[in-house]
C-alpha cells in the first residue's frame, strides 16, 4: 500500500507512467516518436515484494522490438529484481530501465520509414494497377423512365424532392 502511494506521488503528471490497476503498472522508456522507446509492464503478485513481480513486454507498443532484444531486457531486469528481492522495487526497476535504455536497445536495428513519394522509378512509366474500367450501373427501361420523370432537363432532382409534408 505504501509503495502504491509512493508511485502515485512520484509519477503524478508523468505522461510515461500509467497505472492499469492497483497492482499493475506500465512505464514507457523513451519519447513517443523515438524508435528505441519501449514499454515495461510490472504486475505485483499476492506475495510481492517477497516474490518477484511479473515483468512483461507484450504490449502492442513493443511490436517493433525484436524478441531477442525483449528477452535481453527482461533478463537484465530480472537480475535487478533478484538484487532487490524483499524490498519495494517497482520505482527502482523503472529508473534502472531509464538509466540503461541505450544499453538495452543497442542490438535493436533502427527501422526508418521512407515515404513512397521519394522513390525513383527507372524504366517503364507509371502503369495503373488495374486496367479494368469501372462499369456504370445498368438501369432497366422502367428505372430510366422513373428517373427521367423525377429529374429536370439537366438530370438534377428538383428542389424539395425529398421534403416531408408536415401538415399530413
Amino acid at each position: 500500500q505504501m509503495e502504491l502511494e509512493a508511485l502515485r506521488s512520484i509519477y503524478e503528471g508523468d505522461a510515461c507512467f500509467r497505472e492499469l490497476s492497483p497492482v499493475s503498472f506500465q512505464y514507457r522508456i523513451g519519447e513517443n516518436g523515438d524508435p528505441k522507446a519501449f514499454l515495461i509492464e510490472v504486475s505485483w503478485p499476492e506475495t510481492y515484494p517477497q516474490t518477484a513481480p511479473v515483468i512483461s513486454m507484450d504490449a502492442f507498443f513493443n511490436n517493433t522490438i525484436s524478441s531477442t532484444v525483449k528477452q535481453s531486457i527482461l533478463d537484465k531486469l530480472m537480475v535487478e529484481v533478484e538484487a532487490n528481492l524483499g524490498t519495494a522495487m517497482t520505482y527502482t526497476l523503472f529508473e534502472y530501465a531509464k538509466d540503461n535504455k541505450e544499453l538495452f536497445m543497442e542490438n535493436q536495428p533502427v527501422n526508418t520509414v521512407t515515404s513512397a513519394s521519394n522513390s525513383i522509378a527507372i524504366g517503364t512509366p507509371d502503369v495503373p494497377a488495374s486496367k479494368k474500367k469501372d462499369k456504370k450501373e445498368q438501369l432497366s427501361k422502367t428505372q430510366k423512365r422513373k428517373l427521367a420523370d423525377k429529374t429536370d432537363h439537366k438530370g438534377e432532382l428538383p428542389r424539395g424532392w425529398n421534403w416531408v409534408d408536415v401538415i399530413k
